[in-house]
């Protein structure tokens, strides 16, 4: 669609797809998706959700972005010192490089694969649909999720064009964050489009990583995103929400510091079986909340939102709920769940993924007794094509605008800022992080940092960045 006259549609040929669009939101008569559907016959640059919160990193403003925690700080510091060493090999990889040409295949096979897959469970015994999500159904969503990271922080589509195929860049990285967040059950659209470059800026900072702080918010942006999932396995400052009013009275609950609360200290059997739980309990709420949210119009968990974000959150609840009716329509109820179980799997051990998982922001310790905030899992190539580079996380948050296959690059270029090795035992990384479990991206290491024994708490090779 390329111009409106007088209620007349003139229709050019490159364009004919955005007629599929309003296709999954068509039923629905609120203001919301109509506005998105009209924006997107009107212009055809506009073609994804008009984006209520911040959108890629500036490449030209990483120093002006990470400016709050001192976690953020220290990133900062460690990428101007590499600047200032490697300038001419990092910048070329910061500044021109994209994933497109890998991501974009990857995504559109994952999630084909993710749809046929859950199509089949359908019709297969439960034990073949637990198999299936764990491989490959769990790699594919991880897949996904880390594809839309790179789309979210600009790294996805060609930096060097501010127009792909006569569409605005920005709308086009809305659209595809949008659409390419499904299928799922709970998905990942909401965490990263209100909660993860707020966590490139805050992460560690003791006054963000408060459940209070992001369930009483009145910012459209969560403060720290990560924090609704490390609450889960991490020592957290702050006070614990949600908070509801109910009967008369404010009633606090959380279903993750409910769980970490019952951890034992050096247990990382039990330990790993709460966080499991809890984990997945609080999933599974979420694919209910979702549906409250389509039919309501409101996410009651952060009710002092703007109403930008609920809007947000009503557009895609709505969009996925539909798909998710449809596939149990017409695959049954076994459809979702190798999509739930696809979701959360990769989260919780024995997942090998798990291992980067529970480690990226813990409060390790350097050689020189520094509190490191951010850890990179190094466990070979196997485990770096398993994760698709979300193990490379120092190396994310010190350039975080390096795409997903090239973020590996960073430790050759610039070695002394990274750990030696490349075979790390993921196993031991689990068992020790279930077992004495650390504060969060040094939030509190003052308390930490010295408990339990040497060997317990001493660095493990392949995990923590040494400066």
């Amino acid at each position: 669609c390329t111009n409106i006259r007088r209620g007349a549609m003139v229709i050019r040929r490159p364009y004919w797809w955005v007629l599929l669009v309003p296709v999954t939101v068509h039923a629905f008569k609120t203001p919301t998706p109509t506005i998105y559907i009209r924006n997107v016959f009107r212009n055809a640059r506009s073609l994804a959700v008009s984006s209520q919160s911040s959108d890629a990193i500036p490449r030209d403003n990483l120093a002006t972005f990470f400016t709050t925690s001192g976690a953020a700080t220290w990133h900062k510091q460690r990428r101007n010192q590499m600047l200032a060493l490697y300038g001419d090999d990092i910048i070329p990889l910061e500044r021109e490089s994209s994933s497109q040409s890998v991501a974009l295949p990857l995504l559109i096979m994952s999630n084909t694969l993710l749809l046929a897959l859950s199509i089949l469970s359908g019709s297969l015994s439960l034990p073949a649909v637990v198999a299936l999500s764990i491989f490959p159904g769990s790699i594919l969503s991880l897949w996904q999720l880390q594809v839309l990271h790179d789309v979210l922080h600009g790294s996805f589509f060609e930096k060097s064009a501010s127009r792909l195929g006569g569409i605005h860049k920005k709308s086009l990285q809305n659209f595809t964050l949008f659409v390419g967040s499904m299928p799922s059950v709970f998905g990942y659209y909401l965490y990263l489009k209100f909660g993860h470059l707020t966590h490139h800026k805050n992460v560690g900072n003791s006054e963000s990583a408060s459940l209070k702080t992001l369930f009483d918010s009145h910012s459209t942006d969560f403060e720290d995103g990560d924090v609704l999932f490390v609450a889960h396995r991490m020592n957290l400052t702050g006070e614990v929400g949600p908070t509801f009013h109910l009967f008369g009275r404010n009633v606090t609950m959380s279903i993750s510091k409910s769980g970490f609360n019952a951890w034992k200290r050096g247990n990382f059997i039990w330990n790993a079986f709460m966080f499991a739980s809890s984990f997945l309990l609080e999933r599974l709420l979420l694919v209910i909340n979702d549906a409250v949210v389509a039919l309501t119009g409101k996410n009651f968990f952060f009710p002092n939102k703007p109403q930008p974000f609920h809007q947000d959150c009503t557009r895609y609840a709505r969009v996925a709920t539909l798909l998710r009716i449809a596939l149990w329509k017409f695959a049954g109820w076994k459809s979702l769940l190798f999509l739930y179980l696809s979701e959360t799997l990769w989260s919780i051990p024995p997942h090998p993924a798990c291992a980067m998982f529970v480690t990226n922001h813990g409060s390790s310790i350097g050689t020189n007794g520094e509190c490191i905030p951010t850890s990179s899992t190094y466990a070979g190539k196997w485990y770096s094509i398993l994760t698709l580079g979300t193990n490379f996380h120092v190396e994310h948050h010190d350039f975080p605008t390096i795409p997903l296959n090239k973020l590996g690059k960073l430790r050759n270029i610039a070695p002394e800022f990274y750990t030696v090795g490349n075979y790390a035992n993921v196993w031991q990384i689990m068992k020790r992080a279930f077992a004495y479990p650390d504060f969060y991206a040094c939030t509190n290491a003052g308390i930490q940092v010295n408990e339990g024994k040497d060997e317990d708490k001493g660095e493990i090779d392949g995990i923590a960045a040494v400066t």
